[in-house]
Order: structure tokens, then C-alpha cells, then sequence
């Protein structure tokens, strides 16, 4: 069962409540994505790092439920 935009976009926002987050749906499918994903939480941190929390916020369902997530991070401008 494909994982829909909705839920991709609540896992980020549970773990990081201040995300500004924008999800895309790439092939019409529900199976690959694209995931734009701005936190003040991602300040200081490496792309890996940044990376890695929004992974972790998606509790295992990459690979799975959710086949591809193409990510975008960033912090918010000032």
C-alpha cells in the first residue's frame, strides 16, 4: 500500500514542529516523492545530519511503505 503525502509530511512535522515542509508526489504513484524540508532545528548540522533526523522521523517506512524520498534540507533565512 503506498504511503500517501499527508502522512510523510506529519511524521517530519511530530519530530521537527517547526518545519516548514513540502511534499511531491514524482511519479503519481505514492511511492516516490520529493520532500523539501526547512527547520531552525537543522542549524549547525551536516546534509548527512540533517538528513538522518528526517529519516529517523519517518520510523522505518523508507525502504518499505515509502520506496524513494528525494530530500531537500535547509534552515529557515533570518
Amino acid at each position: 500500500m503506498p504511503m500517501d503525502a499527508r502522512d510523510i509530511e506529519r511524521m517530519i512535522k511530530a519530530a521537527l514542529p517547526d518545519a516548514e515542509v513540502v511534499i511531491r508526489d514524482l511519479a503519481g504513484d505514492g511511492n516516490h516523492y520529493a520532500a523539501t524540508v526547512v527547520s531552525e532545528s537543522f542549524r549547525g548540522k551536516s546534509r548527512v545530519q540533517q538528513h538522518q533526523i528526517v529519516y529517523q522521523s519517518l520510523q522505518g517506512q523508507m525502504g518499505g511503505v515509502l520506496h524513494a524520498l528525494a530530500l531537500q534540507t535547509g534552515v529557515p533565512e533570518k
